[in-house]
């Protein structure tokens, strides 16, 4: 198999193209390093490209090898043919190979293998010949053994059935054949092991549904409810046209002593071989499909997620709801640092309201707190009630907002927070979190486990590693377009930086207590295991402000300083001019390409390409940019709305909280997120996937269909 041409046709993209980036990571290279400043080499591919790329590069290369292993130990056998090798050479994937390899595979004992051991095989082979001109029972009885252990002719012809079944099972193509048409024609059905047991699965009581067609959502669900012991779940293969096939390839010519024999052989081999085998295959092809779909709109919340925009400049309150422990607070100050922590018990069985309310306007008085952030877990309803009726008595603008505290706990009682706050309980931890998410989403999450952050569905059913693997990759690309300060960054963001490792980060955040702050990104050298290739993928991502270069305070790369400064004095500027403004506040370059009448002349100047031209005047006219700033601002409130005042027809504003394949879930400034079902997010166009219409994050116009107090569900419709 040629790789790189099999890249080139399943991403669609150039020959050269894939070729440029398989060295670029064969030399070590990061996927955020080659999409920002290699986009020259590549022709501009984007992170997502990339990874898909790298993605499968791992996977073919791992193919491959196999395909070399089952090469070998087959001719080691001295049983590889030439046809035989060209099928192993060209099979596509992995299951295939396996296929072809399973008559060769050294076997554990099985009936067919203890019949060869009795001496059987020959018998077995008459029967595959379908050349009798005699009963079977007649030849049998020339392999009867009492050495052997094979007493009647009823167990001579039974062994050699088995042989000859395992063979049929053996069968590549056959095995190949099945798994296609069951695949197209089967179906995969469910039923409750108890039906009078209430759950989340009862739609899944007597369940059917075609193998081609049954969403990946149904898949996973299918198989927690089957995992929790409340379903059976089978796979239903069109047996009739299986078996039929069979026979038809394997009883070659009509024989009045062999048909019948051979025809009870395929039925047996298809179902104690075949089937079972077929039956775990295909659950597991449409696990993994499920997984891959769930592990990609995860991937797409994450970032949405991480990617909202920062609440700069504010002093933040965060509050942490609870019942009998009391609700937690934290101020915190604009850079994120701790000014005072407190418990209140406004909730019950305490209800001590009007301590509380006294207790935050004192808070609120003297830090001047702007903003409240509210951590959406138990007793989030009731504590909003209090800071909504608190700001009405209040003459001063505070305004509210809900978040999502998912992964909070966890990072309270992780040894991270403890290191970052050694004398706080994990609840004055949790809630300094709350007011840091709202502050800068990216620098608070990074110290969360992704998959822990709540945004996607059935993640803890699915491959860990995997997941695990897929979710970091959506930290790292995060991390990488925002960028970091260098000297304010903890180490938890610094290790998602391109090159940076766990050790390195926290290398540089005791470098920084050492020496004090950075003033120039050459400093990093002398940062302890950080050697050349690390700051060649690192540098341009980690910015300095007010540092001795202006440049280090752009994510222009220190390897094309030299072009960017002569860029600037033909233009009849210098590095000092990136951090100047005019007048009108506007930074002083932010018209610096409207200069350039002619950018490939230009590039040619500079010896570089276009696109790194185009990138550093970019970066030169809107230093260090925040891409966040496009996001959708997070909406905020003063005053609460609950549930028994919904009412069908209702319009409001919400947040999308979470993306899954069915809908999104949306924030109304209830307790409980509604559900837009997919099939009422628009009516303007068909939709595929929930994720072509609405991300985590955007603000939409919601109307409201139906609440239900009871199961405490709200339905809701963006058709307008």
């Amino acid at each position: 198999m040629d790789i790189l041409k099999q890249l080139k046709d399943e991403l669609g993209i150039r020959l050269e193209q894939v070729e440029a980036t398989v060295k670029l990571i064969d030399e070590g290279n990061t996927i955020p390093f080659i999409a920002r400043y290699r986009k020259e080499v590549t022709g501009s591919l984007n992170d997502e490209v990339l990874r898909n790329l790298h993605e499968r590069l791992l996977y073919l290369r791992n193919l491959e090898d196999k395909k070399n292993s089952v090469l070998a130990s087959i001719e080691e056998q001295g049983k590889l043919t030439e046809e035989l090798r060209k099928q192993i050479l060209e099979a596509a994937t992995l299951v295939v190979v396996e296929d072809l390899y399973r008559p060769y595979r050294p076997k554990r004992r099985t009936r067919a293998t203890i019949a060869k051991e009795k001496g059987l095989e020959p018998l077995a082979n008459l029967i595959v010949m379908q050349m009798l001109n005699k009963p079977l029972e007649e030849e049998a009885v020339a392999f009867l053994s009492e050495e052997k252990d094979v007493n009647t002719v009823e167990e001579a012809i039974a062994g050699a059935k088995d042989i000859v079944a395992e063979s049929v099972s053996d069968e590549a193509d056959y095995r190949i054949h099945i798994r296609k048409v069951t695949m197209q024609e089967g179906t995969i059905s469910s039923v409750a092991k108890d039906e009078k047991v209430e759950s989340v699965y009862e739609m899944y009581y007597a369940f059917e549904e075609t193998i081609a067609k049954i969403a990946g959502h149904r898949i996973l669900a299918l198989n927690r409810g089957e995992a929790e012991k409340i379903l059976t779940v089978k796979v239903n293969a069109p047996i009739e046209k299986i078996i039929r096939y069979l026979e038809k390839q394997v009883i070659k010519k009509e024989n009045p002593y062999t048909t019948d024999v051979l025809k009870s052989v395929v039925e047996d081999s298809y179902n104690r071989l075949i089937a079972p085998a077929i039956e775990r295959e295909i659950r597991n092809e449409l696990t993994e499909k499920a997984e891959d779909g769930a592990i990609k709109v995860f991937g797409k919340n994450l970032e949405q997620l991480l990617m909202q925009p920062p609440i700069v400049g504010q002093t933040v309150l965060g509050w942490d709801p609870a019942f009998r422990t009391g609700c937690k607070l934290a101020v915190v100050d604009p850079t994120g640092k701790v000014l005072d922590t407190t418990v209140v018990y406004p909730t019950a069985p305490q209800n001590k309201v009007e301590e509380a309310k006294k207790t935050v306007k004192a808070l609120i008085e003297k830090y001047n707190i702007t903003l409240i952030s509210i951590g959406n877990g138990t007793a989030s309803r009731e504590s909003e009630l209090i800071v909504s009726e608190m700001i009405k008595e209040m003459n001063r603008p505070v305004q509210y907002i809900i978040v999502n505290e998912a992964g909070a706990s966890v990072y309270s009682a992780s040894k991270l927070a403890t290191e970052e706050f050694p004398n706080f309980d994990v609840g004055q931890r949790s809630a300094a979190s709350i007011a840091r998410r709202l502050q800068d989403p990216l620098a608070e999450l990074v110290k969360i486990e992704p998959k822990a952050i709540g945004v996607g569905q059935y993640q803890h059913d699915m491959n860990q590693k995997k997941l695990s693997e897929a979710l970091s990759g959506v930290v790292e690309d995060s991390v990488n377009k925002v960028g970091v300060d260098l000297n304010t960054a903890s180490a938890s963001l610094l290790e998602y930086i391109s090159g940076i490792t766990k050790v390195i980060a926290k290398n540089i955040v005791s470098y920084r207590e050492e020496n004090g702050r950075f003033s120039d990104r050459k400093q990093l050298l002398k940062v302890a295991k950080l050697g050349p290739k690390a700051y060649e993928q690192c540098a341009g991502f980690m910015r300095i402000a007010e540092g001795k270069n202006p440049l280090d305070a752009t994510s222009v790369h220190p390897e094309t300083y030299d072009a960017a400064k002569v860029l600037l004095e033909k233009l009849g500027y210098t590095a000092k001019d990136i951090t100047k403004k005019d007048e009108t506040g506007k930074p002083v370059l932010s018209r610096l390409g409207a200069k350039i009448t002619d950018k490939e002349k230009m590039a040619a100047e500079l010896g570089i390409g276009v696109i790194t031209l185009t990138d550093i005047i970019k970066e030169l006219e809107k230093p260090a940019r925040d891409p966040r700033e496009e996001m959708p601002k997070p909406i905020l409130r003063t005053d609460v709305l609950a549930m028994e005042d919904l009412q069908p027809g209702m319009v409001l504003k919400g947040t999308v909280r979470n993306v899954i394949d069915f809908g999104a879930f949306v924030d109304i400034g209830v307790h409980q997120d509604g559900l837009v079902h997919i099939s009422q997010l628009t009516d303007k166009k068909f939709v595929k996937h929930p994720l072509d219409v609405v991300s985590v994050g955007d603000i939409v116009d919601v109307k409201v269909m139906s609440v239900d107090l009871g199961k405490k569900r709200i339905q809701l419709t963006m058709k307008m």
